[in-house]
């Protein structure tokens, strides 16, 4: 994005005739169906969305909230601020609360080893443990959720707001199945030294041993993390992940009825996954995906790329078409330092979100010479000219009344 405010914003959107082409022949590939109203399914290793169902509405997470405490404490041991070992309090509030509801029943007024409340965090889905984390790394709870609000941003949770370390039921705290998802995924690649915690089916404190409440653990899916939530009034909701053939998905699921129709979705949400798709490379790493177009600069354009090689997973057999945009707020604004993230790579399968890439300028662009910058700023004005005269001529024409024809007598 540019650093700086812009004479006249205006989004530019590059259809892509490569991805438009990816069809394919034969048979559709199989459709499938959810009763949960709210779901994803991600392959991690492109993110692309295979499936989605109301994945952007607002829904109360419950217990889910404790996966982006997670995140918070992986970071800062990733970061070295904190170690496995550091020990964190458990205040009244923390045992009080776990009480309530989940917990590793940690005792109050003692000191616990981050590793250990990061286990009772996830695989017993302690309120206690949370709450000690959040006060440990936030001084408070509220100051830790403010935090948290920052992070979410951060990792790309555009639609998810939280209010607290452990899922109360706070009208204000909401996720969406898409930024559960995107979340998932983020834990998974950036904390692989880290993951097999998520994974665990049970864990002993106090000499009480608990099993993880993840049913995708129990199944025959390959399921390997995440963590399930569910609110009082009986929604369920689940995010898992599982591998399969080298594959890795991720499923999110939130608001089933039922924990036997959370586990159920799951699962078969999980089995539809593995067995439809198959991975297309559109581009390479660092090859021109398309141009954006500079304003001032010594060149008009600047190509844009990706880090990685950026690929799709296409359903078998399925002549659905493909197609592609790139998104930005411009033009650019010379100078434009090469590596600047400043554009989106969307791709849609039908009307759904199948693919979200940030792309990169592959080169710096300097400021141009003054003549230039005259030039530019005159095509700006008048770009902005022409786009308020057709808004007026548009509001003028939909104020007109329809004309009538003559009757013929």
């Amino acid at each position: 994005m540019p650093s700086r405010p812009l004479p006249f914003f205006f989004r530019l959107l590059l259809a892509l005739p490569l991805i438009a082409a990816l069809t394919a022949s034969g048979a559709r590939a199989q459709n499938i169906t959810t009763t949960a109203p709210h779901a994803v399914v991600m392959d991690a290793g492109t993110r692309t969305v295979l499936f989605e169902k109301g994945a952007d509405d607002q829904t109360p997470p419950a217990s889910l909230v404790k996966l982006m405490t997670a995140e918070m404490v992986l970071r800062d041991l990733k970061k070295g601020s904190i170690t496995l070992d550091t020990p964190f309090y458990i205040s009244e509030k923390a045992w009080k609360t776990g009480q309530s509801g989940g917990s590793m029943f940690a005792r109050v007024n003692t000191n616990v080893r981050v590793e250990d409340l990061l286990r009772g965090l996830i695989v017993q889905s302690g309120n206690d443990s949370a709450i000690a984390l959040a006060e440990g790394l936030g001084g408070s709870e509220e100051s830790f959720a403010a935090m948290m609000n920052v992070r979410a941003a951060e990792i790309g949770m555009t639609k998810s707001h939280f209010t607290d370390s452990w899922g109360g039921a706070n009208p204000a705290q909401q996720v969406t199945a898409r930024d559960m998802a995107t979340l998932a995924e983020h834990i998974i690649k950036t904390y692989p030294e880290y993951y097999h915690y998520f994974g665990e089916k049970e864990f002993t404190w106090s000499k009480i041993r608990q099993l993880s409440r993840n049913p995708i653990l129990f199944m025959d899916v390959n399921g390997d993390g995440l963590k399930v939530g569910n609110e009082r009034d009986g929604e369920y909701n689940l995010v898992g992940s599982a591998v399969f053939g080298g594959q890795r998905l991720i499923v999110v699921v939130l608001g089933s009825k039922t924990a036997k129709d959370r586990a159920e979705e799951a699962r078969r949400l999980f089995n539809w996954g593995f067995r439809g798709f198959e991975a297309k490379n559109l581009f390479e790493a660092n090859e021109t995906v398309g141009e954006a177009k500079v304003y001032g600069g010594v060149k008009t354009e600047v190509p844009l790329v990706s880090d990685t090689t950026i690929r799709l997973m296409i359903p078998r057999g399925s002549p659905e078409k493909l197609t592609g945009k790139i998104v930005y707020v411009g033009p650019l604004i010379a100078p434009v330092a090469a590596g600047q993230t400043v554009a989106r790579l969307k791709i849609y399968r039908g009307t759904s979100l199948a693919l979200d890439a940030p792309l990169k300028t592959a080169e710096a662009v300097e400021q141009g010479p003054l003549a230039q910058r005259a030039r530019d700023a005159a095509m700006e004005l008048g770009l902005q000219l022409f786009h308020k005269g057709l808004a007026t001529a548009m509001r003028s024409i939909e104020k007109k009344p329809p004309a009538t024809q003559a009757q013929q007598p």
